[in-house]
């Protein structure tokens, strides 16, 4: 299987769809991601962005398009490229996904002991050397619910580093959390990107960490990419969607100063 060129996207998507009964969530998605970049999927809840990463990890189907991978479409029709790419991609729950009933060193430990046939000494290497790069070393022994939530954090990007990947698919890594915790898992995913040198996908509520953090970042509106450009130009272009979006802060500051001065309420925005 010949490799695509270097300059070719590592992942790409083409005029994907799926739909849940009556409700189509992905229109037409279509969109590259460079080898080597952070791209961040950004948009209003319920537009899909969990949808798209989960049909760009395989765990789940689109009804028509397709998603390719070093140049070769994945898909249940192509088990051997399917295979492949889930031996070289990772993919970081939400919820951070640990198993309470095993140790730090343990949940490090599983992916490659379930996925690889590599030897017990390559392994144990492996797993101490995802802990201390990620500061947990003094923490191998201890389970998730002795972590704080931001060790149970990095302990799940230990995890999902472990095995090497080259493409890692982040789920809202910041759920839940508060500004200073959500500046953290963004800095930590920087960091280990450098560090590891992987590619990653974003999927993010927190527009304000992901200008900062990520080099790209695609605006998800009504089951299309409705803006695909760098932080810079995402916060340059006029475009109504984007701008509405981008701006919502402010719109609500020019609101709550209204109401409070007695005056007329800018319209309400569309929760779609």
């Amino acid at each position: 299987m010949p490799d695509a060129p270097a300059h070719a996207p590592l992942l790409s998507t083409r005029c994907l769809r799926k739909r849940f009964g009556e409700r189509v969530v992905l229109a037409d998605v279509s969109l590259e991601i460079a080898r080597g970049e952070v791209l961040a999927v950004v948009g209003k809840s319920g537009t899909g962005k969990s949808v798209l990463l989960k049909c760009l990890a395989g765990v789940l189907a689109p009804d028509s398009g397709s998603v390719l991978f070093d140049g070769q479409p994945l898909g249940r029709g192509r088990p051997a490229a399917l295979a492949a790419f889930r031996r070289r991609c990772s993919y970081l729950f939400q919820g951070n996904a640990l198993l309470d009933s095993l140790t730090a060193w343990e949940n490090v430990a599983l992916p490659l002991e379930q996925t690889t046939l590599l030897p017990k000494a390559e392994i144990r290497e492996r797993v101490a050397d995802a802990l201390r790069r990620l500061e947990l070393e003094g923490d191998a022994r201890r389970y998730p619910s002795q972590l704080s939530g931001g060790m149970q954090k990095r302990l799940a990007l230990a995890r999902a580093l472990v095995t090497r990947p080259e493409l890692v698919l982040f789920d809202e890594p910041t759920a839940g959390l508060d500004p200073l915790r959500r500046n953290a898992v963004f800095t930590l995913i920087a960091h280990a990107r450098r560090e590891f040198g992987f590619t990653a996908v974003v999927v993010t509520h927190d527009l304000p960490e992901a200008l900062a953090a990520c080099d790209h970042l695609a605006l998800l509106d009504r089951g299309r990419i409705h803006f695909s450009g760098t932080p810079d130009e995402f916060a340059a272009t006029a475009d109504p969607v984007v701008s509405a979006f981008r701006d919502s802060t402010a719109a609500l500051a020019r609101s709550v100063a209204a109401l409070r001065a007695g005056g007329p309420l800018e319209p309400a925005e569309d929760l779609g």
